[in-house]
């Protein structure tokens, strides 16, 4: 019966030992989740909608979600700013 518990002693402590040490530290687990956070951040700003503005032949403004092949284009964003903002420019 002395054996049994020794068995089941070392197995606990042996168990409880590999969790102690292959448990990250605090600065591997901070750098972990500024790693997830900044993907995250990627991924959100590559999932937002984008719009493309660029001329056609014929001088026509064009609006597309695709960009054109060999021409000029500008990105606009269809996520709303804040706020006002006012442009006296003429385009």
């Amino acid at each position: 019966m002395r054996l049994a518990w020794a068995l089941i002693a070392g197995l606990a402590l042996g168990i409880g030992l590999a969790w102690w040490l292959s448990r990250d530290t605090p600065e591997q687990a901070k750098l972990k989740q500024e790693r997830a956070e900044r993907a995250a951040a990627a991924m959100a700003e590559d999932a937002r909608p984008v719009l493309y503005r660029w001329v056609d032949a014929d001088g026509v403004v064009q609006l597309t979600d695709k960009p054109p092949k060999g021409r000029k284009y500008r990105k606009i964003d269809m996520r709303p700013q804040d706020g006002i903002r006012i442009d006296g420019r003429n385009e």
